[in-house]
């Protein structure tokens, strides 16, 4: 980051046309992570904003996020700000809009033309987490019956004001899309050659309406950069992007995180949300979970005077020690299940299969759990004894162990599938939940258990 604290010694000595010649030099990206550090108060960062060429400063834009857009909008000239929209691509404009005040809104609809502003409210009015809000409109279309040596001119005329042009899109008067076809075909083919004659006819596209995450899905099903977006009369409409789709799987997998952790996903970066936000998202499921863990302690209440009278009381010792194992059971369990889910791997329809497996790793675990748990108890009781019988003892949690775990893990692997099968997002059936059902039928099963080896 040399080059950069250069940058600020030229900015501060006011030496512009020095700072100029070494903007044009650096990586966009790098560069924008370098505004985005700089201290809030300081001046420097929109005057090196401000001093790059118009293409780069609509790259680095680009990639700011989106206080740092807002502080750069907010300090620049109508001027400066009509350049930096005239070199964006459409859809980071749509999704910079989309994230600003309503003041600075208006004064981007205002510095756009008549166009720009029509399509930018066509992908406004598109579901927030539809695939028609994901895409842009700058794409490379052919006619089905152009020459390679015309369609070669009209990339050569029109390829810079498009996102992508690794993927061409051959389309009929009415737009409707007839095929694809890579570049490289393109250029690889004779001039005299028709473009309908080269192209793909089996097409992989989505529906304007489809849902960002099953996009995501698509794109890695089948190892996409590009894919065009059709409305329902199969007429091209957009065009989503790889980079598009990896801002997605970031935000589907950090939405999964949360919920498996029993959190509402929160919209900003984690620094930038206030505390009362961030209390909000956390303390619904925090009521519901203790509420559901009153369970728990009803099942406790109920078997507390029968541990007094058969002086069973130093069976409650073990009692954290059975939840944690259960609850860990079942969390593994679950958190495996709704990997395989969203990666497509398994459906409710390998329940029983899955199952089947889950028992089967349920006993080799319980097992091995439950024999270092039985050794366990008898060294520590031969070194602080404070049981009377610590075999039955050992044998009643080793026992208790082993179905705890076969139990958790069943409802760890089943939960999700459930939920899926329901539409409902597994990642609500991780841990959180998991554990709080895991902790009552594993009391269940240690005090009937502990009941039936002491009563005989």
């Amino acid at each position: 980051m040399e080059e950069f604290k250069e940058l600020l010694e030229l900015v501060k000595e006011k030496k512009f046309i020095q700072v100029k010649d070494i903007v044009q030099d650096l990586n966009v990206v790098d560069f924008a992570e370098f505004i985005e550090e700089m201290d809030e108060d300081d001046a420097s960062a929109i005057i090196l904003f401000r001093l790059l060429p118009k293409e780069m400063a609509a790259e680095v834009f680009a990639y700011l996020d989106r206080d740092m857009q807002q502080r750069i909008v907010e300090k620049i000239s109508d001027k400066e700000l009509s350049g930096i929209l005239s070199e964006l691509f459409l859809d980071d404009t749509v999704d910079f809009i989309e994230e600003m005040p309503a003041s600075i809104v208006k004064r981007v609809i205002k510095m756009s033309d008549s166009d720009t502003r029509k399509q930018i409210n066509q992908l406004l009015k598109y579901p927030e987490d539809s695939a028609g809000s994901l895409m842009t409109i700058e794409f490379m279309e052919l006619d089905d019956d152009w020459t390679v040596k015309k369609a070669i001119e009209e990339v050569r005329k029109k390829s810079q004001d498009k996102e992508s042009v690794s993927t061409l899109f051959v389309t009929d008067p009415k737009r409707k899309l007839l095929g694809t076809i890579e570049l490289r075909d393109v250029l690889a083919g004779n001039d005299d050659e028709i473009i309908g004659n080269l192209m793909e006819t089996d097409i992989i596209s989505v529906n304007t309406m489809e849902d960002q995450a099953e996009v995501a899905d698509m794109f890695k099903k089948y190892d996409l950069i590009a894919m065009p977006v059709v409305d329902n009369e199969g007429r091209l409409v957009g065009l989503i992007t790889i980079d598009d789709v990896v801002d997605v799987m970031e935000e589907e997998t950090t939405e999964d995180i949360y919920k498996m952790a029993a959190m509402e996903p929160i919209e900003e970066s984690y620094m930038d949300t206030g505390v009362f936000t961030l209390a909000k998202k956390r303390i619904v499921w925090l009521m519901v979970l203790m509420i559901s863990a009153t369970f728990t302690g009803m099942i406790i209440s109920k078997y507390e005077s029968d541990l007094v009278n058969y002086n069973l009381v130093f069976l409650t010792s073990y009692i954290p020690m059975l939840m944690d194992t259960g609850g860990n059971a079942g969390s593994q369990a679950s958190v495996s299940i709704i990997r395989c889910i969203v990666l497509g791997e398994v459906a409710f329809k390998d329940i029983f299969k899955i199952i089947w497996k889950e028992f089967r790793v349920s006993i080799i675990v319980g097992i091995g759990v439950a024999v270092l748990n039985f050794i366990r108890i008898i060294i520590t009781n031969a070194i602080y004894p404070t049981l009377a019988n610590p075999l039955l003892t050992a044998f009643i949690v080793s026992l208790t162990l082993i179905f705890s775990i076969i139990i958790a893990k069943f409802i760890g692997c089943t939960l999700p599938l459930i939920a899926h099968k329901m539409k409902l997002d597994p990642a609500l059936m991780a841990s959180p939940m998991i554990t709080t059902i895991v902790d009552a039928l594993v009391l269940l099963i240690y005090f009937n258990v502990a009941a039936i080896a002491f009563r005989f």
